[in-house]
């Protein structure tokens, strides 16, 4: 029983949930209500008031707890081929409290989000939340089998969770007000800023874990990019995809010069684009298993580096 506990956090991926909430604090904290305070000329304040805020973490959390619950009630035969020492369902917690877990998580992820959305007026926060935990449900059903869409959607819902702040600001009353809307356009930059940078590196990490993952996905059919189009097509895909990262972090060195914000750049070169230069060749360089399972390990330590960035914006 003692060890009950444990796995139940290894299961929702804790440390996962915890980059969640990371992320949308320091996007909050550090973008959004600097925007306001500096960008509004008019009677505005934010909608997402600090105690709403907390509440669309909350649901954020809960619901990407919930999906990785049920990857794992969908992927058990899978895991025991590609990770046997890190199983938990079944092993330590039964299949049925597993699905049990999984409804009740989303369940509450989905009522905090519609409480979030009904208070600010807001019916996009609340049914887009809602439309993510249906998605991770055929994500872990269908479309994590599936050639590139599990890829996708799991980027696309990693964006997410930095796009949601920007929605959440909408407000249809003033929207046409230019000052209102001169601070939504600066927020919007930041917002497609993170969240592209969260949806591309993330993509590449996906894939780098589908060629990892190798050995369950063919004996079970999954049709992910290296079993379909090979190893090497696959090693190219990524590979492309950290090339245009990179080009675009070393383009936006250059917008962010104008402004004379040399500690952003120093921080982006060394810990951003350095990094991922080295991934570049050391992706390159892989063979073994091992070798992709460091290297996804590598590429969330650069995520986790780019989302800290967000410590060093000055609203302009």
């Amino acid at each position: 029983m003692m060890q009950l506990p444990g796995a139940f956090f290894r299961l929702i991926r804790w440390p996962n949930l915890v980059f969640i909430a990371l992320t949308q604090t320091l996007f909050y904290y550090c973008v959004l209500l600097p925007d306001f305070h500096t960008g509004g000329s008019g009677p505005y304040t934010n909608t997402l008031r600090p105690f709403l805020f907390y509440l669309l973490v909350g649901s954020s959390v809960l619901i990407a707890a919930a999906g990785y619950i049920i990857n794992d009630y969908f992927d058990l035969n899978i895991d025991r081929v590609n990770k046997p020492d890190k199983l938990v369902v079944e092993k330590i917690i039964k299949r049925r409290w597993t699905i049990i877990w999984h409804w009740i998580l989303s369940g509450l992820g989905a009522l905090l989000g519609a409480y979030v959305s009904w208070k600010i007026k807001n019916p996009i926060v609340g049914l887009a939340n809602l439309f993510c935990v249906v998605l991770l449900w055929f994500y872990s059903t269908t479309f994590k089998k599936k050639l590139l869409i599990g890829n996708v959607l799991i980027s696309l819902l990693t964006a997410w969770v930095i796009l949601v702040l920007y929605v959440s600001e909408f407000s249809l009353v003033i929207f046409r007000d230019p000052n209102y809307h001169g601070i939504l356009s600066r927020l919007f930059k930041f917002a497609i800023l993170y969240g592209g940078f969260a949806f591309i590196i993330s993509l590449i990490r996906e894939v780098i874990k589908d060629i990892e993952d190798m050995d369950g996905d063919v004996r079970y059919g999954c049709r992910t990019m290296p079993i379909v189009w090979g190893v090497n097509t696959a090693k190219v895909f990524a590979a492309t995809w950290l090339v245009v990262l990179i080009g675009s972090l070393i383009v936006i060195q250059f917008y962010i010069l104008q402004y004379g914000w040399w500690i952003i750049v120093l921080y982006c070169i060394l810990l951003l684009i350095a990094p991922l230069i080295w991934i570049l060749r050391k992706l390159y360089q892989a063979r073994l298993k091992t070798d992709y399972h460091l290297l996804s390990g590598y590429i969330k330590g650069v995520m986790l580096a780019g989302i800290l960035s967000m410590i060093f914006i000055e609203i302009v």
